[in-house]
């Protein structure tokens, strides 16, 4: 069974629902058919209920057995709008308008328990969905930097066929300091152990391993790998390495020499900056046929997730078995 199909069927024994803030759009639509025809999860549509019965009509796709929630008129509205002002000081009026927008009101069904994720992106923009789910969601205990990962595939890995990896930060943060960097590690961590199925081990990768090379973005990499430390001990967390060390025994035997649980094995895998972390994840993708899911988004007190813009009804509906799998 291929990573994906395992996602998919833990998903369908699980009976869980899923919100799609952008009810009307076409692949949306039919992914919402799909997802509810495979057993997948319930999905939610929010918008105009008239504006999407008739693009569903248009699409001979039907309806039935899938909610649609009008957040405008929505009988959850005043209970979404108490939740999302308690603790802030924020004219109700205000609140109520905020909440009525379809991002708004997805994030805060999952963060009452009405929805287990959000799944959203397909004409939103990412930082549109990740402020959404910061002032809704918020974030996780001891996390203060919302981050992305990729669930990477490669079909075959040192003799492994269909190996999986989580690749961070490729979407989000362009140049982390190095407490956001900690933070995006210990997300990542979090993400591999829902996701991946053996123990994440988890690299902070550079140009430099263990020392071989001086710079201050080298000590940005080992000042993060301190604070993750400080913060979670417990963590199989190393660096700082270059990629070959990280994921190759026999260069992580030359290269370091000290004892360390992840040299040579590492399987989540935490780049410096965007630039190096988006262009590994293409290049993964392209030059060695890797599957590419997500970017997921993490650091959130509950699941939600982005999506592409350009997502086919195939990768909304992957995203949205990934996304059930960290409830």
């Amino acid at each position: 069974m291929s990573v994906l199909s395992r996602f998919m069927e833990q998903a369908k024994q699980r009976s869980l629902t899923v919100v799609l803030p952008e009810g009307q759009d076409d692949r949306i639509i039919a992914a919402a058919r799909r997802m509810k025809d495979e057993g997948i999860a319930s999905a939610v549509l929010l918008g105009d209920r008239q504006k999407i019965e008739a693009q569903a009509s248009a699409l001979g796709v039907g309806l039935d057995g899938i909610e649609i929630v009008d957040p405008a008129q929505s009988g959850k509205l005043d209970e979404y709008t108490a939740a999302y002002v308690k603790g802030r000081d924020l004219n109700p009026n205000v609140a109520r308008r905020m909440v009525k927008r379809p991002l708004y009101f997805g994030g805060m069904m999952v963060a009452q328990g009405d929805a287990h994720s959000m799944v959203a992106g397909v004409a939103a923009p990412t930082a549109f969905v990740i402020q959404a789910g910061v002032l809704t969601v918020g974030l996780a205990e001891g996390i203060r930097t919302p981050s992305s990962f990729f669930l990477m595939i490669i079909p075959d890995f040192q003799g492994q066929k269909q190996k999986p990896f989580i690749y961070a930060d490729c979407a989000v943060n362009i140049a982390p300091t190095p407490s956001e960097l900690a933070d995006i590690a210990i997300a990542s961590e979090k993400s591999g152990r829902k996701l991946l199925p053996e123990e994440p081990r988890v690299a902070l990768l550079s140009f430099s391993t263990k020392g071989s090379a001086s710079h201050v973005n080298v000590d940005h990499v080992n000042e993060a790998l301190v604070l993750v430390k400080q913060r979670a001990a417990d963590l199989k967390i190393d660096g700082e390495f270059q990629a070959d060390a990280a994921i190759i025994p026999s260069v992580g035997a030359k290269k370091v020499k000290q004892p360390s649980e992840v040299v040579g094995n590492a399987n989540v895998l935490i780049f410096p900056d965007l630039n190096s972390g988006n262009i590994a994840y293409k290049l993964t993708q392209y030059m060695a046929g890797a599957k590419a899911i997500g970017p997921f988004l993490q650091g959130f007190a509950k699941p939600i997730s982005d999506l592409s813009r350009g997502a086919s009804v195939d990768d909304i509906v992957a995203t949205t078995a990934i996304c059930l799998a960290q409830v």
